[in-house]
């Protein structure tokens, strides 16, 4: 037994074809949602937030995360199968190999999500003030969701005298707790108003209209981007779930094919060789 070798009951882990296997399927899982990033930037509308997503667009978001998986994860099962040392016999056909099958599903599922947090972490950093990090009383966590809420309820005419940063941050707070069950409480609704007035010159009646106008946009695209992210969340867990099937029943076919019980299809005969006649 070499040091690459793990003893079992069914047989041998071989972690240099896991290994094979999960980076083969995260390798093609990168290249498919990279052709996903491309084709959604290019059919994607250029406003500054999520809001013409449509719901058909999420579902079919949804539908392509589950694709991606059963192409890639079959992918590195067949990989980690067929790149195990071939046993020679048929009795640890099977089991063992699916066994292959799933921990490359398993190694391919934490590099993607350490690669996506990476991505996450770098995209955090860019979206950072240039003038330096911001204290807790300027910022606002899923500020993005109601950005241009935000540029509407502050609009005005003339340009304010000094920093609104914190003024936009304190609307912005006020605003996200309308997706609360309570919502927006009475006083920090008329805190609210005699901010807008303030800030924009509005006359009080004109403030409550404002208020009240973004108040409830921004309460439906908080609750369109929650429905768009469960069924994103929902999707994934599903693709996932769904690859480590795929990756199984691969890494068996996978093991038939190394051991020769079945025919080769063509297009995965990789070990023919040609001559020159």
């Amino acid at each position: 037994m070499t040091l690459t070798e793990t003893r079992i009951a069914t047989g041998t882990i071989q972690w240099s074809a896991v290994f094979a296997g999960g980076v083969a399927a995260a390798a093609v899982a990168l290249v498919l949602h990279g052709f996903a990033a491309a084709i959604g930037i290019s059919v994607s509308s250029a406003a500054p937030t999520w809001r013409d997503a449509s719901v058909a667009l999420v579902l079919l978001s949804g539908l392509y995360l589950v694709l991606v998986a059963l192409v890639s994860y079959g992918f590195g099962g067949y990989v980690a199968a067929r790149t195990r040392t071939p046993l020679g016999t048929a009795t640890e056909v099977g089991f063992g190999d699916g066994l292959h099958g799933i921990l490359a599903w398993a190694l391919a599922t934490l590099i993607t999500a350490l690669l996506a947090l990476a991505i996450a972490q770098s995209a955090q950093r860019l979206a950072a003030p240039s003038g330096g990090s911001a204290g807790p009383s300027t910022t606002v966590a899923g500020e993005n969701l109601i950005a241009f809420d935000l540029d509407r309820l502050l609009r005005s005419d003339k340009r304010p005298e000094g920093d609104i940063t914190y003024t936009r941050a304190e609307a912005g707070r006020i605003l996200l707790s309308g997706s609360s069950h309570r919502g927006i409480l009475p006083e920090d609704r008329t805190y609210l108003v005699r901010l807008v007035g303030t800030t924009t010159g509005l006359a009080p009646a004109d403030a409550e209209k404002r208020v009240a106008e973004v108040t409830e946009r921004a309460k439906e695209n908080i609750a369109r981007a929650r429905r768009s992210a469960a069924i994103l969340a929902f999707s994934a867990a599903a693709a996932a779930l769904l690859g480590a099937a795929a990756a199984w029943f691969a890494a068996e076919a996978g093991s038939r094919h190394r051991e020769g019980l079945e025919p080769v299809p063509e297009f995965w005969d990789w070990s023919r060789t040609y001559r020159r006649r």
